[in-house]
């Protein structure tokens, strides 16, 4: 009972971060919709250039053009997610160690990793999200992919699993910053890998499709999940996959970030 009371606590005190953030963030509205535009034109980027390939041959390897469609909307939209409410480990990542910054996490009653989560909501989150439903319904439709109650409810299942390794593979690489002061250009190196997930993998060179499926599990949040839907794969093989790597990233992100604390220390004087 007491501990729901602390999570019913930390999801009001969330509401309020958020409310707070957002009012700061309309005072820049221009700035907010053009940023929000140009978003969109980059991601419509990326679709066109599957379009352009799918216009010179039949077929990848085997793979339809509303097969990839579908796999890199499913891409986005855990990306996405991601993007909206873990933006500010890249800050962690940054300065926030270096300069001393970390000190007020640390002096305030509430959970320091919690604080940093709430810090800050990036509303460019929501465009990769829209526009990965709108490819996953557009793909679905016109590649004959039919989704039941019970394959939508899976679906939701594995968006959350994937935007969870999203997010531990970010707070571990950000949390190397208690040891290294910056790991903001570690964390982008890894993080770009993330496109490879948008495209199958059979495409990809054997060390490439090892690396983003063990080392730096990207391709579970993408590829893997979607070759269900796909029919390329089982449910165990794809959803069983994606619990225990979301299990062991989890927490080896949550390990090293309170390791890190510990190892923290004020800049001085």
């Amino acid at each position: 009972m007491e501990r729901l009371k602390r999570l019913k606590w930390y999801f009001n005190l969330y509401g309020m971060f958020l409310s707070q953030y957002l009012k700061a963030l309309m005072h820049s509205r221009t700035d907010f919709f053009i940023g929000f535009l140009a978003f969109f034109m980059i991601q419509f980027g990326g679709i066109a250039f599957i379009a352009l390939v799918f216009g010179q041959i039949p077929d990848l390897l085997g793979w339809t053009f509303y097969d990839l469609l579908f796999i890199y909307g499913f891409a986005n939209i855990p990306r996405g997610l991601d993007h909206m409410f873990t933006d500010y480990l890249w800050l962690l990542a940054g300065n926030v160690i270096v300069h001393g910054e970390f000190d007020r996490y640390l002096l305030r009653p509430i959970h320091p990793l919690f604080q940093i989560v709430a810090q800050k909501f990036q509303p460019d989150g929501i465009g990769e999200v829209i526009i990965g439903v709108l490819l996953v319904v557009y793909a679905s439709t016109k590649g004959g992919i039919v989704f039941t109650p019970d394959k939508i409810f899976i679906f939701v299942v594995m968006l959350i699993f994937s935007t969870l390794i999203y997010t531990s593979i970010k707070l571990f690489l950000a949390s190397l910053a208690f040891w290294l002061k910056r790991s903001q250009s570690i964390l982008f190196m890894f993080y770009q890998m993330s496109d490879f997930a948008k495209y199958p993998l059979e495409i990809y060179h054997k060390f490439i499709r090892t690396f983003i499926t063990y080392v730096v599990p990207f391709a579970l949040t993408a590829y893997i999940p979607a070759s269900f839907f796909l029919g390329t794969s089982t449910l165990f093989e794809s959803l069983g996959t994606m619990i225990i790597v979301t299990i062991i990233a989890l927490t080896i992100g949550l390990v090293t970030f309170h390791q890190g604390m510990k190892q923290y220390e004020s800049v001085g004087n």
